[in-house]
């Protein structure tokens, strides 16, 4: 009579020598090579491990799974950090092992050892064996709205309206007289074009002069990291009157679970409250656009705060709508 052996398992770092390993099983899972997405991660993860959290899962064959993490420092304002669940991956034959909760639990380690509170993820709300999966590890439907917007020939221009703001103390009135005449006069005079590193002291300024809480070095992280990540920015400034008055922060996000479609993500978006009304916010969103449609990015993508109702005011009338996608969040304290 045999008797059957537990594969022994060991959960450690993502490193460089297991990206044929990753893109193997991803590519057998999606049915699709997405080779320049994950070096992209992995490199950047080497470069500044402090805002990633890759882990892997060995087993006596191999590689069995990953899972890609990133930390989220101050998206819209968010005052607690939180690592996003990106996407996980497990080798066919190692299903059934729990392999996913292992990378999970790690994660979940790591995250706690850093003083992080929170898992934050999205899926499909169709996606029922992903959903299924997060049930059973604990997460829960946040708040939060996912929205987006198709890019598109007919989708480059940004509707008119009024300007991104993310203090709801000063929330935007789009049914003011002249709201209008305010977008056009912006529009006119505003020049948008990419971030640069030596940028970031006028855009800490606008972020402190939003939140009221000084957070350079986080957004010089970003900042980094958007530059580098990139081979066309997504990430821009917009200045008038020979400064810079807003900024958007923003990635291609190619290989998050459930996307059918590249995807660009909207971290954040800010606007020197000096130059409010004037239509800075929309001509950064426009400009963001034909930055993803030159990369072929199909869709824009943003997760609001259920409170931010001037934010998310601002993005319906920038051409955003309801996502397909839901929130999800697993608290750790």
């Amino acid at each position: 009579m045999s008797t059957i052996v537990p594969l022994h398992h060991t959960v450690r770092r993502l490193d460089r020598d297991d990206l044929d390993a990753v893109v193997a099983i991803d590519a057998r899972v999606e049915g699709r090579q997405r080779r320049g997405y994950f070096e992209r991660r992995l490199a950047a993860a080497l470069r500044d491990p402090d805002l990633h959290l890759q882990v892997a899962l060995d087993d006596g064959g191999g590689l069995a799974g990953y899972l890609l993490g990133r930390v989220m420092e101050g998206e819209f304002g968010r005052v607690a950090s939180a690592v996003r669940l990106e996407t996980i991956g497990v080798r066919p034959d190692a299903k059934g092992r729990n392999v996913g909760g292992r990378l999970l639990d790690a994660l979940v380690r790591s995250a706690v050892e850093r003083g992080i509170g929170e898992v934050r993820t999205a899926a499909r709300w169709d996606d029922h064996a992903m959903l299924r999966w997060l049930a059973e590890h604990g997460f829960a439907l946040a708040p939060n709205h996912v929205v987006d917007r198709a890019i598109g020939a007919t989708a480059i221009d940004a509707p008119a309206g009024g300007s991104a703001m993310l203090d709801a103390r000063r929330e935007i009135d789009y049914g003011a007289p002249g709201a209008n005449d305010y977008e056009r006069a912006g529009r006119e005079g505003c020049v948008v074009g990419p971030m640069a590193l030596r940028d970031l002291p006028e855009i800490a300024r606008i972020d402190r002069a939003i939140t009221g809480r000084d957070r350079t070095a986080g957004i010089g992280r970003k900042l980094a990291e958007a530059i580098h990540e990139s081979g066309v920015r997504v990430s821009l400034v917009a200045r008038l009157d020979d400064a810079i008055v807003g900024f958007v922060m923003a990635r291609a996000d190619l290989g998050d679970f459930g996307r059918t479609e590249p995807t660009a993500v909207l971290d954040t978006i800010g606007v020197d409250p000096e130059y409010a009304h004037r239509g800075v916010g929309h001509a950064l969103v426009a400009d963001l656009a034909l930055n993803c449609a030159a990369l072929c990015i199909e869709r824009l993508e943003t997760v609001v705060a259920p409170h931010d109702l001037a934010l998310l005011g601002f993005l319906y009338d920038a051409g955003f709508a309801p996502s397909q996608r839901l929130a999800f969040v697993r608290r750790l304290h």
